[in-house]
């Protein structure tokens, strides 16, 4: 039996960081993965919907050309070339991926692989030993009790991703992160989409602030949603199909894409008959991702925090360097940055009011609004950064809405989880025009010294 000294299931975000950083520090690793190394992520989420959202944006950009000045047509999406276009960017990185795998020496196997001990794998009908073993096994698109994926007319992300035509109409079902991306991205493509969320807003996750803005900017888009009410039925009739909800409202359409969140893949795998401590089907870890059975670990989408590639690589990456004794610090998931890549996008690090004020903080809020900013009317984009901030105390959360308000994360999460105070962050002088200096202005005006604001 080949011996390790760590054995990875999975080679996903969380595995593969893992795998990086352990052979980094001088550990025999050995990489098992059943098919693309690269996960999830890569082949069939994070990498492919943004790849879709960009030609969104660029099909999006034509169709308003005539607001800056330029005379261009919108004609059709040619989705065999746009889907080539996103294949291209993920070949790149999956060959770079392998790339790097190989050249830390990473014992890499492709294969499903199987939980026989606290130190034992099997994969292709050959055992590995390893002396410590961490569980990296993902997540799938999860689906409601009598819902049916056909992966035709009733599908998920990962068959959405693939679509080789623009449907005329689409049902979103669910709010999330994943449905109001693909909303976004359909209508960008020209279909006629509806979204159905059971919570009263969409992405319910975030600052109630940030879900109205994109309630608003989506209303304006025309996209439709239905909040509050619940899922109950759907009918697939020959070339559409009819969803029924609870209040007896029907909505009908060409695809119905079932986006209600993602599941871990933990059945078969022989984490149970190892003695692994689960919750409905999520590996129970400590806040250093420790299992209850020593030896093994696991990190990502398989355990219950935050379902994010970012996540998984900072778990996988912590993981390593406790196995090699470097006592690394635990993961603050509140100070982890969160985006959705729609139109507008909507971003966040830290708590949100209701979270800030349940945790017993006298809370003062700010909201800057980006129509005071130079680079979001240069490009005619309406949101606001909004500061939830302890009274005379560190900013405690950062929520924007906004086109491209994903890239001001980098300074947010600096100033949530460096504990910095509106003054601390007044001080830096931001780029004219930039659509940071919102980031800046906001702080200006929290510490009582607003520029381009209304203080």
């Amino acid at each position: 039996m080949a011996e390790f000294d760590l054995v990875i299931l999975g080679g996903g975000s969380g595995g593969y960081a893992a795998a990086l950083r352990a052979s980094q520090l001088g550990q025999k690793v050995l990489l098992i993965e059943k098919d693309k190394l690269g996960g999830t992520c890569l082949h069939k989420g994070c990498i492919p919907t943004k790849a879709l959202l960009h030609a969104g944006e660029i099909a999006d950009n034509i169709r308003h050309a005539g607001d800056f000045g330029v005379k261009a047509d919108f004609h059709a999406m040619d989705m065999s070339a746009v889907n080539t276009y996103k294949d291209g960017v993920i070949a790149k990185l999956h060959k770079g991926l392998e790339g790097l795998v190989k050249s830390r020496n990473v014992t890499y196997v492709q294969g499903s692989g199987k939980l026989l001990s606290n130190n034992t794998v099997e994969v292709n009908g050959t055992k590995y030993s390893g002396k410590n073993v961490i569980l990296a096994t993902g997540s799938y698109p999860k689906t409601l009790p009598g819902l049916e994926i056909d992966g035709k007319q009733i599908i998920t992300s990962e068959q959405a991703i693939k679509l080789d035509y623009v449907p005329k109409s689409v049902i979103v079902l669910g709010g999330g992160v994943i449905g109001c991306e693909f909303a976004s991205v359909w209508k960008s493509f020209g279909a006629e989409v509806t979204i159905i969320e059971g919570l009263a807003h969409l992405v319910a996750l975030e600052d109630e602030s940030s879900s109205k803005q994109l309630e608003r900017a989506f209303r304006k888009r025309g996209i439709n949603f239905e909040l509050g009410v619940k899922f109950k039925s759907a009918e697939r009739g020959k070339k559409d199909v009819k969803v029924t909800l609870e209040d007896g409202k029907q909505f009908t359409a060409e695809i119905l894409l079932v986006a209600v969140g993602r599941g871990p893949v933990s059945t078969g795998l022989g984490y149970e008959e190892v003695g692994i401590k689960m919750d409905r089907g999520h590996v129970v870890v400590d806040n250093k991702c420790r299992t209850n059975v020593p030896g093994v670990w696991a990190v990502g989408d398989l355990i219950p925090t935050l379902q994010l590639a970012h996540v998984g690589f900072a778990e996988g990456i912590m993981v390593a360097e406790e196995i090699a004794g470097l006592n690394p610090r635990a993961i603050n998931y509140d100070g982890v940055p969160r985006v959705t890549y729609s139109e507008p996008e909507v971003a966040s690090v830290g708590l949100t009011t209701a979270a800030a004020k349940a945790a017993g903080h006298d809370v003062v809020e700010l909201n800057y609004d980006l129509a005071g900013n130079g680079k979001a009317n240069i490009l005619k984009t309406a949101g606001s950064v909004k500061l939830v901030a302890k009274k005379n105390g560190p900013v405690l959360g950062i929520h924007m809405v906004g086109s491209r308000v994903g890239e001001l994360l980098a300074e947010a999460q600096l100033i949530y989880n460096w504990e910095a105070d509106a003054a601390d962050v007044a001080q830096h002088i931001h780029a004219h025009p930039t659509l940071s200096e919102a980031m800046g202005e906001a702080h200006l005006a929290l510490a009582g010294k607003p520029l381009h604001a209304h203080g």
